[in-house]
């Protein structure tokens, strides 16, 4: 008899016994006690997925499975401790042997003792994300690689475009022709690059987190021995939210399992939302292709939602083609109907969240347990403000506030510079942004720009510093001295939004896209910042404003976890998933904003946008509202906008309350009165400009 099946015995001896049949419903109990072979388990929002996986690896315990033969893969950190926190707790064992983790870490786990099989040893260090950026501009400083006219991405772009590839399992030169057009040209330098820095990993014995799951893949392909070790360990292996699995993390999953064939995965084929960072849905919507003997397994009862906002839910989704159609069953009963509101304009639609929540506040309902949910930051512009204005204590958990955001502080750096050319944060800013041009150079820089009292056209300042730009930063600093002298106030009358304009067909659009991985989505934060501007009279009034609205937000950042407790909440919907909250708010539900104009042309991109609603939608427990603005502002028009054809779709199945805030004499044409408006694609007065938000 092992000493590892006496020391599991006892352990199982002094375990709690769980009662599964009273402590999980029917279909959560089925797919707990299951046996032996695959198995895909669809777990609806709400309906208790890490729950059963939980229970899951609890009930194999006790079935006498030892811990080491049990693999539990998740996606963070906090889901992993988490779970195996309440494995303990549920099983009252110490399961040391139990491997749980994130990929990355399992990823880690194997490497260690087989990382000279791939030239490494087993004392390897990880890169974070500053150390891997300074490997990169070592890597490009020592290649001399040319970076005169178009600028060469930074570090943080290229490492998202390696990451990219080698999660969506496509060349790094395709990846670049799709996704980096703007550096097609470079292409040859940024594979130089991606080489150099490969080998100079493996020299200095560092690995990146790609790395840690790219290498055991290459691992267990040459050395089949090795694969072998890891699938007689693995009886049994679990995988939780399977949807979000990219191409490499599939097959490492796969070659694991293919021994013992025991391989349960959990998740929700609608909750697909993360195409874009290299999840691949054709994962959890082919399993049983790849596995026909899988018993499929759904779990459907929802404990979060009342039955109106899951009837509204399942009436969206049902409009997607490529899923495993579930119909959740709501625990909870209520009368309240989700309520569909229309607004006039975006300010108007701030209005309306900001005097309901302070209602519901008033009613009983913590801030905390409230949340606004947008597609996209800057959806959210016009209600920070008049949050601010009304008091309203919120938090952005999807990121900085957005005047606070770094793209945006560039922008105002180029208006900064032209209204008081002696602002020396801002020249520099933008001046560290050339190549070869540190801080030394900046300052020199400065000192020259500098060398005159002001006022004067800011041409004089340019012209001094010149000669003495460094060699190659000649053509960058022609294209910074271009751009600012299209908007020089001696020189040229222009609007606010004039000049922001003026900067981004100058070296500002080029820039962006250089130095930021998502700068699609950042130029769209720009349009919109254009759009904000036209309430200004002048440039001192628009920057001034800036000024007040970041120290503000500095203020509201720095406040102590236990104030932040009772704050509005207001998230991207990609953060919020996995979150619930009492009263949730969808705003800027508008064709082309959401969904995104980028998606409707592509019926998988518009079938995710879809499930991206649907996890929008199954965030609420109690209230849900769905706001959209019939006017919007683009580019100081305003422009008439269609609500979103996901609103539609729900409108069809009355299962909304429908609130018009519009007064009468504001209100545009209805269905009724334009028997065309249906058509969003032909209709003459929706404009898919290019610049809409993302």
């Amino acid at each position: 008899m092992s000493r590892d099946y006496v020391l599991h015995t006892l352990q199982k001896s002094s375990c709690h016994q769980v009662d599964y049949a009273s402590e999980l419903n029917e279909q959560q109990y089925a797919a707990v006690t299951s046996g032996d072979g695959d198995a895909l388990v669809i777990a609806g929002a709400g309906a208790g997925k890490t729950r059963t996986l939980i229970y899951r690896v609890a009930w194999l315990l006790e079935e006498g499975v030892p811990p080491e033969a049990i693999l539990l893969l998740t996606f963070t950190n906090k889901a992993a401790r988490e779970m195996m926190d309440r494995v303990r707790q549920l099983t009252g064992g110490d399961w040391g042997r139990l491997w749980g983790g994130t990929f990355h870490s399992i990823g880690r786990r194997i490497l260690i003792p087989y990382a000279e099989r791939l030239g490494f040893k087993s004392n390897f260090l990880i890169l974070d994300r500053p150390d891997s950026k300074e490997l990169l501009a070592a890597c490009i400083k020592d290649a001399k690689i040319e970076t005169k006219g178009k600028q060469f991405p930074k570090p943080d772009v290229l490492l998202e475009m390696f990451s990219s590839a080698l999660n969506l399992s496509v060349s790094l030169e395709n990846l670049i022709e799709d996704r980096y057009s703007t550096f097609c040209e470079k292409t040859d330098q940024i594979r130089q690059v991606y080489d150099s820095y490969t080998q100079r990993k493996l020299e200095q014995n560092k690995m990146d987190f790609d790395d840690l799951l790219t290498l055991p893949v290459r691992l267990f392909k040459e050395n089949p021995d090795i694969l072998e070790v890891y699938q007689n360990r693995f009886r049994y292996i679990l995988v939780d939210e399977y949807q979000d699995t990219n191409q490499l993390q599939n097959e490492l999953v796969e070659m694991l399992s293919a021994q013992h064939g025991n391989l349960m995965v959990v998740g929700d084929d609608a909750q697909s939302i993360y195409s874009w960072r290299g999840a691949c849905f054709k994962n959890i919507l082919e399993f049983t292709d790849r596995h026909p003997q899988a018993v499929k397994y759904l779990i459907e009862k929802n404990y979060r939602s009342t039955s109106p906002i899951l009837e509204t839910a399942h009436a969206s989704i049902a409009n997607n083609i490529h899923q495993y159609p579930k119909t959740l069953q709501a625990v909870r009963t209520s009368d309240t109907m989700p309520a569909l509101v229309s607004c006039s304009n975006g300010y108007t639609q701030a209005e309306f969240i900001a005097q309901r929540v302070t209602e519901l506040h008033a009613a009983g309902t913590p801030l905390h347990k409230m949340a606004v949910l947008y597609r996209a930051h800057h959806h959210a512009m016009e209600l920070q403000m008049e949050l601010r204005k009304c008091g309203i204590p919120f938090i952005i958990t999807s990121g900085i506030r957005f005047f606070e955001q770094a793209h945006i502080k560039d922008i105002t750096s180029f208006l900064r510079i032209a209204y008081s050319p002696a602002d020396e944060v801002a020249f520099k800013r933008l001046v560290l942004k050339l190549p070869a041009v540190g801080p030394a150079a900046a300052d020199k820089l400065w000192k020259l720009f500098a060398g005159s009292e002001w006022p004067e056209s800011l041409t004089a300042g340019f012209e001094r510093c010149t000669p003495k730009v460094p060699a190659k930063a000649k053509e960058g600093w022609e294209e910074f001295f271009k751009t600012m002298k299209s908007i020089d106030p001696v020189e040229h009358s222009l609007s606010v939004a004039e000049m922001i304009r003026k900067c981004l067909e100058g070296c500002a659009e080029d820039w962006m896209r250089a130095e930021y991985d998502n700068a699609d989505i950042r130029l769209d934060d720009v349009g919109q910042l254009s759009v904000y501007s036209e309430k200004f009279e002048s440039l001192a009034d628009f920057l001034s404003d800036m000024a007040l609205q970041t120290n503000m937000d500095g203020e509201t950042a720095n406040l102590t976890n236990t104030e932040q407790e009772d704050a509005l909440n207001l998230s991207t919907i990609h953060q919020a998933k996995g979150l619930e909250y009492d009263v949730v708010f969808v705003i800027m539900l508008c064709e082309g904003m959401f969904p995104s104009y980028r998606s409707i042309e592509n019926p998988d991109s518009l079938e995710e946008e879809r499930r991206l609603f649907y996890v929008a939608l199954t965030r609420a427990k109690d209230e849900l509202y769905l706001v959209w603005p019939k006017l919007r502002n683009a580019m100081g028009q305003f422009e008439r906008q269609l609500p979103s054809r996901f609103i539609k779709e729900i409108q069809s199945e009355n299962l909304l309350e429908e609130w018009n805030l519009i007064p009468p004499h504001e209100r545009i044409p209805t269905d009724e009165d334009e028997e065309d408006e249906d058509d969003f694609s032909e209709d003459e007065n929706y404009s898919q400009e290019e610049d809409a938000p993302f």
